[in-house]
């Protein structure tokens, strides 16, 4: 039974990992594949910052919120265990802010300690008038990434460095199953209107006395179109933009200009940091997350795709609760072809 994941990064790797753990001990046959033209640190994920945080609204979306939960439950139970600096993984607490009261958001549950900003906070940022505080967690990839690589490797989980031009392409090598993790570029394996780029840009900088995050939201600019300040282990990163439909990944300029003043004027203190790195890259944006099985012709034959992107700014917010779910939709299958027999009740 081979299984071959497209895609690298946080998606893919989370993917092919829950699989393998859930399933290489009932289907002795399994054989995991790994497909993708661009490997850490060059993924979408190695440039996030890291922090968990879903949109604030959810649109009424009761899945998405389940698997930012069930992502979250499995990165704080992590915490503890000696795997947490490999895997980049530690507690961070900031502030959200407003310049008008808005409704609770779907995860105020989810992370700790979530309350509202008293006055006294709110007048360390002037212009802002409404806000939340909590703890959440980061989940660095350049740390994440490479650990999940380690683990899959040791897990005799094969690599392939190839750019793949179609669903077909592999199928003919004798693949029974792929699983589709090629976020912004799904399009080019299957035409998908509603994914579009969400461009994004960030400045790295220097600054070890940030150790709060910093959200600012304007609700008429839309989300990450406001200045944001995300500490991480090494270095500070700065942002703010979000461009619809933009597919270039080079750095502006222009955005640049746009982030380091907006920051500035939040945070003054940043004016003395050190600029130590830049990047710009693409969320793979959709109204929903596209989760689901689809059966393809391959010739005469019926062959299973799950598709697993559209994960917009929050692919690592949503990564683990989104691989259990494509494992389950893997399970469903080997029910299907009877390769993997539920163990018996014992009378």
């Amino acid at each position: 039974m081979r299984v071959a994941i497209v895609g690298a990064g946080v998606i893919g790797l989370s993917t092919a990992l829950c699989i393998h753990e859930q399933y290489h001990s009932l289907v002795p046959s399994l054989e995991v594949e790994v497909y993708a033209d661009r490997y850490t640190p060059h993924t979408t994920s190695d440039g996030a910052a890291g922090l968990w945080q879903p949109y604030l609204s959810d649109h009424g979306n009761l899945q998405e919120t389940l698997w930012n939960k069930e992502t979250f439950d499995y990165l704080l139970g992590h915490l503890g265990s000696p795997a947490a600096k490999e895997m980049g993984l530690f507690l961070i607490s900031g502030y959200n802010l407003f310049t008008q009261p808005v409704p609770d958001p779907s995860w105020k549950n989810i992370v700790l300690g979530f309350r509202n900003l008293t006055p006294k906070e709110l007048e360390l940022f002037p212009g802002y008038s409404y806000g939340w505080f909590n703890t959440a967690l980061m989940l660095e990839c350049r740390s994440y990434l490479p650990w999940l690589t380690n683990r899959l490797t040791q897990r005799g989980v094969k690599f392939f460095h190839k750019k793949v031009e179609s669903f077909q392409e592999i199928f003919a090598q004798g693949v029974d199953v792929v699983i589709n993790c090629t976020g912004v570029r799904a399009g080019e394996l299957q035409p998908d209107p509603e994914l579009q780029p969400g461009r994004g840009q960030v400045i790295k900088v220097l600054a070890p006395w940030v150790k709060h995050f910093i959200i600012t939201h304007d609700m008429e600019s839309g989300i990450y179109n406001s200045p944001y300040v995300i500490p991480g282990s090494e270095f500070t990163v700065l942002g703010g933009i979000y461009q619809h439909g933009n597919w270039n990944e080079e750095n502006s300029a222009q955005d640049h200009k746009t982030i380091w003043e907006n920051c500035c004027r939040l945070l003054p203190a940043l004016q003395k940091a050190k600029i130590v790195g830049e990047w710009s890259g693409l969320r793979p944006a959709r109204p929903w997350v596209r989760l689901e099985r689809e059966t393809v012709r391959h010739g005469h034959f019926q062959a299973e795709v799950i598709h697993n992107y559209g994960h917009g700014g929050f692919g690592i917010t949503i990564h683990w609760g989104c691989a259990m779910a494509a494992a389950r939709l893997f399970g469903s299958i080997l029910q299907e072809k009877k390769l993997a027999s539920p163990p018996q009740p014992r009378l």
